[in-house]
């Protein structure tokens, strides 16, 4: 762990078991193995982890809790775990293969009840609500559901208030117009979201390099997290799965660390 205030963290999407990457939440790369990806960012000493599994909730199917109890037997940072969560007892399956954190996206977007369950067994620590944002045909920012591959008509900030009524302690902010383009976070979007969060924001979606992250940290989130940074190298996209070395990390933070 880099020892900043800030973290810097690897958000890795799981299809089929493999690794992939998307963009704009669309056409799926396969980017390698998951528990070659988590070997090789422990070498790296990463703050924490974000596995996501796409397929999961799409296709209404239990997490792959054999694949995730691997990679947990593997990681030696925090790991937080989404996808396919719907219940209080999976939830707690998973905490009990070595997940410290659970993300809750489409299943909170339909069950208000699911979160405060969660955060009164678990803890509010344990518990991340994720939100998808993306702007709709007028160009209004709108809660997505990548479950149903559809735009609902709620807004961010709504949605947000709840989770956080509700017990959260912590938000992953997802960019799907941004994701996997390498043009940076919304930094509007974020400054306005993290003055009405209350705890700590994870920004994702659009990071091209620690640049773009010191630009979240300055305008409000607790953490920025990053796919194609980290497992994409050059202009035609080879595959590479790396991380910044400590001391990059450790003179670009240095101004936000505690």
């Amino acid at each position: 762990m880099n020892g900043l205030f800030n973290r810097v963290i690897p958000c890795l999407l799981l299809q089929d078991g493999g690794l992939v990457k998307t963009r704009q939440f669309g056409h799926p790369k396969y980017v390698g193995d998951p528990i070659n990806a988590v070997r090789i960012f422990n070498d790296k000493y990463v703050d924490e982890l974000i596995f996501l599994d796409i397929r999961a909730s799409r296709l209404n199917l239990e997490p792959d809790y054999d694949l995730i109890e691997r990679i947990a037997g593997e990681c030696f940072m925090p790991l937080c775990y989404g996808g396919g969560v719907k219940t209080l007892a999976q939830a707690k399956r998973l905490v009990s293969l070595g997940v410290e954190k659970i993300a809750v996206n489409s299943a909170c977007i339909y069950d208000p009840e699911l979160i405060p369950q969660l955060v009164a067994e678990l803890g509010a620590q344990s518990v991340v609500g994720a939100i998808d944002i993306k702007l709709n045909f007028w160009g209004h920012e709108r809660v997505y559901d990548a479950s149903r591959k559809r735009l609902t008509a709620i807004a961010p900030e709504a949605h947000l208030k709840n989770l956080i009524a509700a017990g959260v302690g912590e938000i992953l902010i997802n960019d799907v117009d941004r994701d996997g383009i390498f043009n940076g976070y919304n930094i509007e979007r974020l400054k306005r979201l993290s003055q009405i969060s209350g705890v700590p924001l994870v920004a994702c979606g659009g990071a091209k390099d620690l640049d773009d992250m010191q630009q979240a940290f300055d305008n409000g989130a607790s953490a920025a997290a990053a796919g194609s940074m980290f497992v994409f190298y050059g202009p035609h996209r080879a595959v590479l799965i790396t991380y910044p070395e400590y001391a990059q990390i450790k003179k670009l933070f240095a101004g936000n660390a505690a």
